[in-house]
């Protein structure tokens, strides 16, 4: 069965968006996965389509309305739907390669894409929507972090990236950083490719990028650093 992504935003016609293109786009043509989205708008009882109304206690802004999105969500998936129904928050679990990893191994999710300040407490409880955070910054609304999501994990579906081993030795999939890359011309600005990736020695190559990606890793992410040698010494 294809990886199922339903996507419940106010602004649908972003989506596929740039998931329509590339490997994420072909794959869909192909039918390795689908991506169908909802408008929250449709569920509103008003002629105004409303969907927000004024935070609780006071304070900026408005807030995405508990019964308008719990109908959309109970439309989109009944309640025997396997998906993980997903909130992208800055407030939610990080979004890593392993978990990226779990979500495409299982039947697909149910994004939701907040808006304005946020989503009624209610719904979020009601519906077991599980929050889940791109990063700490804040964004218009939760539509770019769902393709961000997405794209990370449409590409590790069965048959998307040609070569399986590329997508196994990329940043994060071994707890490092990439090491450096390197391709014609043999010269470029005066900088030349270092000679071991030359060499033909596939063992000092292997070598080398490991030292590299160890090295890259220690410099610039000392958490992962941290985080790859309690796994070492395991």
């Amino acid at each position: 069965m294809s990886f199922h992504a339903s996507i419940l935003s106010l602004y649908p016609e972003m989506f596929p968006g740039i998931l329509g293109q590339s490997l994420s786009g072909r794959a869909l043509e192909r039918g390795d996965w689908v991506l169908d989205a909802h408008n929250p708008r449709d569920y509103a009882a008003d002629k105004h389509r409303s969907v927000d109304d004024t935070p609780s206690g006071g304070g900026a802004g408005m807030v995405l309305r508990a019964d308008i999105l719990a109908k959309a969500i109970d439309d989109v998936a009944d309640t025997h739907d396997p998906r993980p129904k997903l909130l992208m928050s800055p407030r939610g679990r990080p979004l890593t390669q392993a978990y990226v990893r779990d979500l495409a191994a299982g039947p697909g999710a149910i994004i939701v894409c907040g808006r304005f300040e946020g989503v009624d407490e209610r719904v979020i409880e009601a519906r077991g929507l599980q929050e889940v955070s791109i990063g700490d910054y804040i964004l218009s609304g939760g539509e770019v972090a769902a393709t961000v999501l997405l794209d990370s994990v449409v590409r590790l579906l069965p048959g998307v990236m040609g070569n399986k081993e590329s997508g196994e030795t990329e940043s994060f999939e071994t707890g490092l950083l990439e090491h450096p890359h390197y391709t014609r011309p043999a010269e470029f600005e005066g900088r030349t490719i270092p000679e071991v990736l030359t060499s033909g020695n596939h063992r000092l190559i292997d070598e080398w990028r490991h030292e590299q990606a160890e090295k890259l890793t220690q410099e610039r992410r000392p958490d992962l650093w941290q985080n790859y040698c309690k796994k070492a010494q395991k």
